[in-house]
């Protein structure tokens, strides 16, 4: 019978185990959160592992899960690790670990490995997730039966704190192989490129003024996209002011109705099809009523994205370059993705060069050839089934 899982309930307790990572070259680290009635994340269980990685016949180091709902516990020692640099902090998908962490206290790991974004860069594919990488590196199975579970409730059972564990005791062996992929092939930079938009608070901050850039619309009417402005600003401060989720405010189906009726007496709002029923009296509704009346008489209207055809043969051109893309991942064993978007290749098609497959490690893989092949200075060719580029002129 397997050995129950330690579980720590006192900051006293985290400030020990804390100590012990800061001896170490990594810990492994993954959180468990529920998020389904709340705008932010509410952190449930931090997982912990120490090296070194366990195998068959080697238990590895320790591992522990913090409670951060335990009364008068503080994660301020786990803070404190993540400043502290000789100790590397390994996550996997990191992205909304570090926005929990980032909207509770302010602070990112560092330094920050990310094994999903290394998994790309070392060959596994565009669809590197945990599991694929136990199963192919570690080549241990992995019970996901507690992947869909209430992280809330107290207490854990045997099961959840078992799945927990697995995601940080694997992810050391993953780590240690996937960092000496790197090394060997010398592309530490690119993970430590992706690792830098990563911390970078403004990939966790969304701001009440730019939320209706997200709204899809088809009207491109500089009023009616001043009411969808207005609309947007009101949801994203409301629902982030209550810490409740956008869709209990109103949905964007909801939105597009009312920025299209443009309703401004109450009766009128109950008229709405798409709008809840709680958003049809109250706080939201009036709150509603002040957006549409703002956009209606606002002077201030927002510009529409013009629409980008461009010229002709673009889409030709940007088929070429997802010919060049695929084939140049392939040669550099790195998931295209990773490299260059569907939106980047149709934006180099278009002239625009600002473009993150034009800079740094991407342009050395790809960019800098996709910009010859847009100049009429390579041609693609194929030979015994690979693409190959050919200099012009």
């Amino acid at each position: 019978m397997a050995a129950e899982p330690r579980i720590i309930t006192t900051t006293d307790e985290l400030a020990a185990f804390c100590e012990l990572a800061k001896a170490q070259p990594y810990v492994t680290l993954d959180t468990e959160f529920l998020r389904e009635r709340t705008y932010y994340s509410r952190l449930c269980l931090v997982q912990m592992a120490l090296p070194p990685a366990s195998g068959p016949k080697a238990a590895g180091g320790p591992a522990v899960l913090v409670d951060p709902m335990a009364e008068g516990l503080s994660l301020e020692p786990l803070y404190d690790l993540f400043r502290h640099t000789a100790t590397v902090k390994v996550f996997h998908a990191a992205r909304q670990d570090l926005e929990i962490f980032f909207h509770d206290a302010g602070v990112f790991p560092d330094p920050l490995f990310d094994t999903q974004v290394a998994a790309m860069v070392c060959g596994f594919g565009e669809q590197a997730g945990y599991e694929t990488l136990v199963k192919r590196i570690v080549r241990q199975p992995l019970d996901k039966s507690s992947r869909f579970t209430d992280w809330s409730r107290r207490p854990l059972t045997q099961a959840q704190a078992e799945y927990a564990l697995a995601d940080v005791t694997h992810l050391r062996a993953i780590y240690e192989y996937l960092a000496g992929q790197l090394k060997k092939t010398g592309r530490d930079s690119w993970v430590a490129e992706e690792a830098a938009a990563l911390v970078d608070p403004e990939t966790y901050i969304t701001r009440p003024d730019e939320a209706w850039a997200r709204v899809r619309t088809r009207s491109g009417s500089p009023r009616f996209l001043a009411v969808v402005r207005e609309l947007a600003r009101f949801r994203e401060t409301y629902a982030q002011t209550r810490d409740v989720p956008r869709s209990r405010v109103f949905k964007d189906d909801a939105l597009i109705e009312l920025a299209s009726a443009k309703p401004l007496t109450d009766d009128d709002l109950g008229k709405s099809r798409l709008l809840l029923r709680e958003a049809r009296r109250g706080e939201i509704a009036q709150g509603i009523l002040a957006a549409i009346k703002t956009g209606v008489e606002t002077s201030d209207l927002p510009k529409p994205v013009p629409d980008q055809p461009g010229l002709p043969g673009n889409a030709a051109l940007s088929q070429l370059l997802r010919v060049l893309l695929q084939a140049k991942a392939d040669a550099a064993g790195v998931a295209p993705k990773l490299i260059a978007s569907a939106s980047d290749l149709d934006a180099i098609a278009s002239g625009v060069r600002d473009v993150p497959a034009l800079s740094g490690w991407r342009a050395e893989v790809f960019g800098n050839e996709a910009l010859l092949l847009t100049q009429g200075r390579i041609a693609l060719s194929a030979r015994g089934g690979a693409v190959l580029v050919v200099p012009v002129g």
